[in-house]
């Protein structure tokens, strides 16, 4: 059975996707599991150029079919920030909650009818060969003036549905995967493994 490569070490993403990819003939292996431990920095200015760039250079390394992504939080009021730098917005090596402790003190002062926001990823499958093919999903939502809710990781706890009236973190895994934007991204990246594989 082909090996897909999950490039990341985010253990939230990789249970994610190992529910979001299950089904497909393909064994999801992870950089750890392969060996892999050099790191790709995410140098581009987009977050398809990030998702462009760890999956080439992954499935390059690993000589494997390789999926990576990148995924940011869009908050209106703060002009499209964090966006591309949602994991390093409080400075690298911030926890989760030290991230959404830093955007709600950016946000202190905007009401809650100008706090929506939206989360985007884009997904880039790539060969070995350097072929590449993408997908994308996004979420919308509002931030919410205190974290709420147990599950999921990063900004979820105060990313909140209003037609769901909870914020992510308080959605079960399987309600999360069915609306959040990795599993919309998930959804048409299922269709490009399928024909890959």
């Amino acid at each position: 059975m082909r090996k897909l490569l999950l490039a990341t070490n985010n253990q939230g993403k990789i249970r994610e996707y190992q529910h979001l990819l299950q089904g497909l003939p393909c064994e999801l292996v992870t950089l750890a599991e392969v060996g892999v431990d050099a790191m790709v920095e995410e140098e581009g200015a987009s977050l398809e150029e990030n998702a462009r760039l760890k999956a080439t250079a992954y499935a390059a390394l690993s000589r494997l079919l390789t999926l990576a992504d990148d995924s940011g939080l869009e908050v209106d009021a703060l002009g499209g920030e964090p966006g591309v730098r949602s994991a390093r917005y409080a400075g690298n090596g911030a926890s989760d909650r030290e991230r959404i402790d830093y955007l709600l003190a950016r946000l202190a002062d905007v009401p809650e009818a100008k706090r929506q926001a939206r989360f985007r990823c884009v997904i880039a499958i790539a060969t070995p060969k350097g072929e590449v093919k993408l997908s994308e999903g996004e979420c919308q939502g509002v931030i919410t003036f205190a974290p709420r809710g147990e599950e999921g990781f990063g900004y979820d706890p105060v990313f909140y549905l209003p037609e769901r009236g909870k914020t992510v973190a308080e959605l079960t895994p399987e309600e999360k995967n069915q609306i959040s934007h990795r599993g919309r991204a998930a959804q048409e990246a299922r269709q490009i493994l399928e024909r890959l594989l």
